[in-house]
């Protein structure tokens, strides 16, 4: 998906909501599991009950690999079900050597046919640029991050200056705007206007607002430019709106109150 198709989505819909399927074998619905497929069949109605109100999901990998080929299997069914106007995250976080990285990405954009990967970028420049080799598929780059230990390392000064600031002044060069993504996490909202000054055309995935507590109108206010640059992710707060069987309506309540958030939000801040 290219960077006007995703910008489409979002003004179509007025939302920069990404769903994040982070699907728990051990908290779905008992319900489900008689299902022969319980993680898939979960997706499914979730995807079912939100994708009017969202322009992204993000099936966070380790979720399905913990469960081995069975977990895979629901990976790609999941992946296959999303509707094809809906960006795709896989939310991966790889990065490793170059020839290693080739596959990763091969493994994600062919086989899987994600339209985006997670990548860490602490090996540097050669672990990255294989998967920006990819046609209409992109990079999402770690830089500043919403968990509690991001200040261990991404806070440290370089040369003056914060590391995930040099991070991003580096990598930017290595690929543009419409292939190119960053994370930067909600709860890091003050710190956005500093990164959408250095890297104003750039779309940002944004994970922390709902369960972890993350501001969404700081987060708009400070990150937002003329073509949205936000993908706003929300996992537990909507996945696991209810455990009983209503779970899917939860879901879709849920997102749509997120949705109509952004609504305003785009109207106020998106210039």
């Amino acid at each position: 998906m290219n960077k006007k198709d995703l910008f489409d989505q979002i003004v179509k819909k007025k939302s920069y909501l990404c769903v994040g399927l982070d699907t728990d074998i051990k908290k779905i619905p008992s319900s489900l599991q008689k299902e022969k497929d319980p993680l898939f069949e979960f997706n499914k109605r979730i995807i079912d009950a939100t994708e009017k109100y969202c322009v992204a999901y993000k099936p966070n990998i380790a979720f399905y690999e913990a469960l081995g080929a069975k977990g895979w299997e629901s990976l790609q069914k999941t992946l296959e079900y999303i509707p094809s106007h809906i960006f795709t995250i896989a939310d991966a976080k790889r990065g490793d050597i170059g020839n290693t990285s080739t596959l990763y990405a091969r493994a994600f954009f062919e086989t899987m046919n994600f339209d985006s990967v997670t990548v860490a970028p602490y090996m540097g420049e050669d672990s990255v640029k294989p998967f920006l080799e990819f046609k209409n598929k992109w990079v999402i780059l770690l830089a500043l991050t919403s968990n509690t230990g991001s200040k261990d390392f991404q806070n440290l000064k370089i040369d003056g200056e914060d590391l995930f600031m040099k991070v991003i002044k580096t990598s930017k060069q290595w690929g543009n705007a419409s292939q190119l993504m960053y994370v930067v996490g909600a709860t890091q909202a003050s710190m956005l206007g500093r990164i959408r000054k250095e890297v104003p055309e750039h779309f940002f995935l944004v994970p922390g607002v709902g369960a972890q507590g993350g501001d969404l109108e700081a987060v708009s206010k400070e990150g937002m430019n003329k073509e949205c640059g936000l993908l706003v992710n929300a996992s537990r707060s909507i996945i696991y709106a209810s455990s009983e069987n209503d779970f899917a309506d939860k879901a879709a309540a849920e997102a749509k109150n997120i949705q109509k958030e952004m609504e305003t939000y785009l109207n106020k801040y998106m210039k």
